[in-house]
Protein backbone atom coordinates (compact mmCIF):
# COMPACT_ATOMS: atom_id res chain seq x y z
CA UNK A 1 0.00 0.00 0.00
CA UNK A 2 1.44 3.56 -1.00
CA UNK A 3 1.76 6.71 1.37
CA UNK A 4 -1.50 8.31 -0.67
CA UNK A 5 -3.70 5.18 -0.60
CA UNK A 6 -3.44 4.58 2.85
CA UNK A 7 -3.80 8.35 4.00
CA UNK A 8 -7.06 7.70 1.60
CA UNK A 9 -8.24 4.69 3.66
CA UNK A 10 -7.97 6.59 7.06
CA UNK A 11 -8.93 9.19 5.87
CA UNK A 12 -12.20 7.90 4.36
CA UNK A 13 -12.68 6.19 7.64
CA UNK A 14 -12.66 8.93 9.64
CA UNK A 15 -14.87 11.18 7.54
CA UNK A 16 -17.28 8.38 7.61
CA UNK A 17 -17.57 7.50 10.88
CA UNK A 18 -17.42 11.44 12.08
CA UNK A 19 -18.26 13.97 9.90
CA UNK A 20 -21.73 12.77 8.76
CA UNK A 21 -23.24 10.50 12.14
CA UNK A 22 -26.56 9.94 10.35
CA UNK A 23 -24.96 7.73 8.30
CA UNK A 24 -23.04 4.45 8.24
CA UNK A 25 -21.30 4.93 4.89
CA UNK A 26 -21.74 7.76 2.19
CA UNK A 27 -21.55 7.38 -1.96
CA UNK A 28 -18.49 8.53 -3.44
CA UNK A 29 -14.61 8.34 -2.99
CA UNK A 30 -11.80 10.52 -1.04
CA UNK A 31 -8.30 10.76 -1.70
CA UNK A 32 -5.32 12.45 0.19
CA UNK A 33 -2.18 13.54 -1.13
CA UNK A 34 0.96 15.56 -0.32
CA UNK A 35 0.78 18.44 -2.13
CA UNK A 36 2.17 22.04 -1.64
CA UNK A 37 3.75 20.58 1.26
CA UNK A 38 0.86 19.83 2.59
CA UNK A 39 -2.08 17.22 3.12
CA UNK A 40 -5.04 17.82 0.57
CA UNK A 41 -7.85 15.92 0.46
CA UNK A 42 -11.07 15.66 -2.11
CA UNK A 43 -13.44 14.14 -0.44
CA UNK A 44 -16.40 13.68 -3.46
CA UNK A 45 -19.91 12.74 -1.59
CA UNK A 46 -21.67 12.41 -5.40
CA UNK A 47 -22.90 8.95 -5.91
CA UNK A 48 -20.72 8.40 -9.51
CA UNK A 49 -19.50 4.85 -10.69
CA UNK A 50 -15.93 4.30 -10.06
CA UNK A 51 -15.08 4.43 -13.85
CA UNK A 52 -16.26 8.32 -13.19
CA UNK A 53 -14.83 8.84 -10.03
CA UNK A 54 -11.40 7.55 -10.04
CA UNK A 55 -10.31 9.91 -13.02
CA UNK A 56 -12.01 12.86 -11.13
CA UNK A 57 -9.62 12.38 -8.55
CA UNK A 58 -6.52 12.24 -11.24
CA UNK A 59 -7.49 15.53 -12.86
CA UNK A 60 -7.81 17.34 -9.20
CA UNK A 61 -4.66 16.29 -7.93
CA UNK A 62 -2.64 16.79 -11.59
CA UNK A 63 -4.68 19.97 -11.36
CA UNK A 64 -3.33 21.10 -7.95
CA UNK A 65 0.37 19.53 -8.97
CA UNK A 66 -0.27 22.14 -11.45
CA UNK A 67 -0.93 25.27 -9.67
CA UNK A 68 2.24 24.14 -7.48
CA UNK A 69 4.92 23.96 -10.42
CA UNK A 70 3.48 26.98 -11.76
CA UNK A 71 3.56 29.59 -8.71
CA UNK A 72 5.17 28.35 -5.96
CA UNK A 73 7.74 31.05 -4.85
CA UNK A 74 10.47 28.39 -3.71
CA UNK A 75 10.27 26.37 -6.99
CA UNK A 76 13.33 28.02 -9.30
CA UNK A 77 11.73 27.01 -12.21
CA UNK A 78 7.97 27.73 -11.48
CA UNK A 79 6.76 30.54 -12.88
CA UNK A 80 6.83 32.81 -9.96
CA UNK A 81 10.19 31.87 -9.49
CA UNK A 82 11.60 32.82 -12.88
CA UNK A 83 9.79 35.97 -12.86
CA UNK A 84 11.67 36.74 -9.46
CA UNK A 85 14.65 35.90 -11.20
CA UNK A 86 14.29 37.81 -14.52
CA UNK A 87 13.96 34.80 -16.45
CA UNK A 88 11.96 34.02 -19.60
CA UNK A 89 8.03 32.93 -18.74
CA UNK A 90 5.35 31.19 -20.51
CA UNK A 91 2.60 33.00 -21.81
CA UNK A 92 0.00 31.27 -19.28
CA UNK A 93 -3.47 32.73 -18.65
CA UNK A 94 -3.90 31.80 -15.22
CA UNK A 95 -0.28 33.63 -14.38
CA UNK A 96 -1.78 36.92 -15.62
CA UNK A 97 -5.59 35.97 -14.16
CA UNK A 98 -3.26 35.69 -10.64
CA UNK A 99 -1.45 38.53 -11.00
CA UNK A 100 -4.21 40.94 -12.18
CA UNK A 101 -6.36 39.45 -9.00
CA UNK A 102 -3.62 39.60 -6.66
CA UNK A 103 -3.08 43.57 -7.74
CA UNK A 104 -6.99 43.95 -6.87
CA UNK A 105 -6.80 42.75 -4.02
CA UNK A 106 -4.09 45.14 -2.79
CA UNK A 107 -6.11 48.04 -3.67
CA UNK A 108 -9.18 46.73 -2.23
CA UNK A 109 -7.26 46.46 1.30
CA UNK A 110 -5.51 49.47 1.08
CA UNK A 111 -1.84 47.56 0.72
CA UNK A 112 -2.19 45.00 2.90
CA UNK A 113 -2.48 42.06 1.39
CA UNK A 114 -0.01 42.57 -1.00
CA UNK A 115 1.89 39.77 -3.55
CA UNK A 116 5.15 41.82 -4.13
CA UNK A 117 7.22 42.89 -1.56
CA UNK A 118 10.67 44.15 -1.66
CA UNK A 119 11.01 43.50 -5.64
CA UNK A 120 9.92 39.87 -5.25
CA UNK A 121 6.37 38.33 -5.65
CA UNK A 122 4.95 36.05 -3.63
CA UNK A 123 0.93 34.73 -4.38
CA UNK A 124 0.63 32.73 -1.40
CA UNK A 125 -1.69 34.03 0.39
CA UNK A 126 -4.36 33.83 -2.41
CA UNK A 127 -3.22 31.32 -4.86
CA UNK A 128 -4.13 28.05 -2.66
CA UNK A 129 -7.49 29.36 -1.85
CA UNK A 130 -7.87 30.13 -5.58
CA UNK A 131 -6.45 26.87 -6.72
CA UNK A 132 -9.41 25.64 -4.65
CA UNK A 133 -12.12 27.30 -5.76
CA UNK A 134 -11.47 26.77 -9.65
CA UNK A 135 -11.23 22.85 -8.62
CA UNK A 136 -14.84 22.98 -6.69
CA UNK A 137 -16.17 24.67 -9.82
CA UNK A 138 -14.61 22.21 -12.10
CA UNK A 139 -16.08 19.21 -9.82
CA UNK A 140 -19.17 20.50 -9.77
CA UNK A 141 -19.03 21.10 -13.69
CA UNK A 142 -18.15 17.13 -14.35
CA UNK A 143 -20.99 16.01 -11.84
CA UNK A 144 -19.57 15.90 -8.52
CA UNK A 145 -21.51 18.44 -6.74
CA UNK A 146 -21.07 17.08 -3.63
CA UNK A 147 -17.51 17.46 -1.99
CA UNK A 148 -15.38 19.13 0.46
CA UNK A 149 -11.48 19.95 -0.54
CA UNK A 150 -9.38 20.91 2.12
CA UNK A 151 -5.55 21.95 2.19
CA UNK A 152 -4.22 23.25 5.63
CA UNK A 153 -6.78 25.47 6.81
CA UNK A 154 -8.30 26.29 3.81
CA UNK A 155 -12.04 24.24 2.76
CA UNK A 156 -14.12 24.33 -0.09
CA UNK A 157 -17.35 22.43 0.37
CA UNK A 158 -19.97 22.29 -2.05
CA UNK A 159 -23.30 20.49 -2.10
CA UNK A 160 -24.62 18.33 0.56
CA UNK A 161 -22.18 15.72 2.31
CA UNK A 162 -25.35 13.33 2.70
CA UNK A 163 -28.46 13.74 1.04
CA UNK A 164 -30.22 16.81 3.20
CA UNK A 165 -27.32 17.35 5.73
CA UNK A 166 -24.86 20.45 5.61
CA UNK A 167 -21.29 19.84 5.80
CA UNK A 168 -19.91 20.36 9.36
CA UNK A 169 -16.53 21.75 9.19
CA UNK A 170 -14.26 22.41 12.39
CA UNK A 171 -12.37 26.14 12.59
CA UNK A 172 -9.39 24.87 13.88
CA UNK A 173 -7.04 27.44 15.75
CA UNK A 174 -3.99 27.32 14.06
CA UNK A 175 -1.55 27.42 17.02
CA UNK A 176 -3.07 24.36 19.12
CA UNK A 177 -5.47 22.67 17.24
CA UNK A 178 -8.64 23.38 19.31
CA UNK A 179 -12.36 23.60 17.37
CA UNK A 180 -13.09 26.92 18.07
CA UNK A 181 -16.19 27.07 15.51
CA UNK A 182 -18.33 24.80 13.48
CA UNK A 183 -19.45 25.79 10.50
CA UNK A 184 -22.12 24.19 8.57
CA UNK A 185 -22.98 24.85 4.44
CA UNK A 186 -23.78 23.57 1.50
CA UNK A 187 -21.64 26.18 0.03
CA UNK A 188 -19.46 27.86 1.19
CA UNK A 189 -15.45 29.10 1.06
CA UNK A 190 -13.75 28.86 4.86
CA UNK A 191 -10.12 30.50 5.26
CA UNK A 192 -7.93 30.81 8.06
CA UNK A 193 -4.54 32.83 9.06
CA UNK A 194 -2.20 32.46 11.94
CA UNK A 195 -0.52 29.19 10.79
CA UNK A 196 2.37 30.47 9.22
CA UNK A 197 3.48 34.24 10.17
CA UNK A 198 1.96 36.82 8.51
CA UNK A 199 4.21 40.13 7.40
CA UNK A 200 2.39 43.58 7.95
CA UNK A 201 3.40 44.89 4.17
CA UNK A 202 3.64 48.63 5.75
CA UNK A 203 6.32 47.62 8.25
CA UNK A 204 7.74 44.67 7.03
CA UNK A 205 7.45 43.16 10.13
CA UNK A 206 5.83 40.16 11.21
CA UNK A 207 2.34 40.90 12.64
CA UNK A 208 1.75 39.37 16.20
CA UNK A 209 -1.04 41.09 17.16
CA UNK A 210 -3.49 38.63 16.43
CA UNK A 211 -4.15 34.95 17.42
CA UNK A 212 -6.00 33.81 14.63
CA UNK A 213 -8.31 35.38 11.32
CA UNK A 214 -11.13 33.11 9.54
CA UNK A 215 -13.43 34.79 6.89
CA UNK A 216 -15.32 32.99 5.07
CA UNK A 217 -17.49 33.51 1.84
CA UNK A 218 -18.42 32.52 -1.82
CA UNK A 219 -15.13 32.61 -3.37
CA UNK A 220 -12.36 30.54 -1.20
CA UNK A 221 -9.64 32.97 -3.52
CA UNK A 222 -11.00 35.71 -1.79
CA UNK A 223 -11.66 34.46 1.55
CA UNK A 224 -8.03 33.80 1.79
CA UNK A 225 -6.71 36.93 1.16
CA UNK A 226 -8.88 39.11 3.05
CA UNK A 227 -8.04 36.43 6.09
CA UNK A 228 -4.25 37.17 5.36
CA UNK A 229 -4.87 40.92 5.06
CA UNK A 230 -6.90 41.25 8.17
CA UNK A 231 -4.46 39.35 9.99
CA UNK A 232 -1.80 41.61 8.88
CA UNK A 233 -3.66 44.65 9.86
CA UNK A 234 -3.86 43.64 13.71
CA UNK A 235 -6.24 44.20 16.01
CA UNK A 236 -8.12 47.34 15.61
CA UNK A 237 -7.95 48.25 11.99
CA UNK A 238 -8.80 44.52 11.13
CA UNK A 239 -11.79 44.66 13.02
CA UNK A 240 -12.97 47.93 11.56
CA UNK A 241 -11.96 45.94 8.21
CA UNK A 242 -14.21 43.15 8.75
CA UNK A 243 -17.24 45.35 9.82
CA UNK A 244 -16.81 47.35 6.72
CA UNK A 245 -16.08 43.85 4.43
CA UNK A 246 -19.58 42.10 6.12
CA UNK A 247 -21.82 45.54 5.63
CA UNK A 248 -20.37 45.50 1.99
CA UNK A 249 -20.65 41.59 0.92
CA UNK A 250 -21.26 38.27 1.70
CA UNK A 251 -17.72 37.70 3.78
CA UNK A 252 -17.72 37.05 7.18
CA UNK A 253 -14.84 37.37 10.05
CA UNK A 254 -13.93 35.44 13.05
CA UNK A 255 -10.65 36.95 15.06
CA UNK A 256 -9.13 35.79 17.40
CA UNK A 257 -7.22 37.90 20.07
CA UNK A 258 -3.88 36.98 21.76
CA UNK A 259 -5.78 36.31 24.72
CA UNK A 260 -7.73 33.19 22.74
CA UNK A 261 -11.18 36.28 22.75
CA UNK A 262 -13.24 35.56 19.76
CA UNK A 263 -14.67 38.49 17.98
CA UNK A 264 -17.02 37.63 15.09
CA UNK A 265 -18.74 39.64 12.32
CA UNK A 266 -22.93 38.86 13.08
CA UNK A 267 -23.42 36.73 9.88
CA UNK A 268 -20.68 34.42 11.10
CA UNK A 269 -23.14 32.74 13.47
CA UNK A 270 -25.67 32.22 10.66
CA UNK A 271 -23.60 29.41 9.47
CA UNK A 272 -22.62 27.71 13.42
CA UNK A 273 -23.90 24.19 13.86
CA UNK A 274 -25.64 22.78 17.43
CA UNK A 275 -22.23 23.18 18.60
CA UNK A 276 -20.36 26.36 18.00
CA UNK A 277 -17.26 25.29 20.46
CA UNK A 278 -15.69 21.86 21.20
CA UNK A 279 -12.48 20.98 22.96
CA UNK A 280 -10.92 19.29 20.33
Amino acid sequence: MTISQHAESTTTAFIASSDVAETAAFPGSARVELIMGMPVSVDIRTALPARELNPLLDDAFAWLRWVDDTFSPVKEDSQIGRLNRGRTLRQIPELVEVLHRCDELSEATEGYFEARIDGVTDPSGYIKGWALERLSRALSNAGAGDHRITAGNDTRVRGSAAPGVRWRVGVRDPRDGVVRKVVCAHDLGIATSGGAPVVNPRTGEIQDGLRAVTVIGPDLGLADAYATAVFAMGPMPGRRFAADLARSGPYETMIVLPDGQEVTTPGFAEHGGARSRLAG
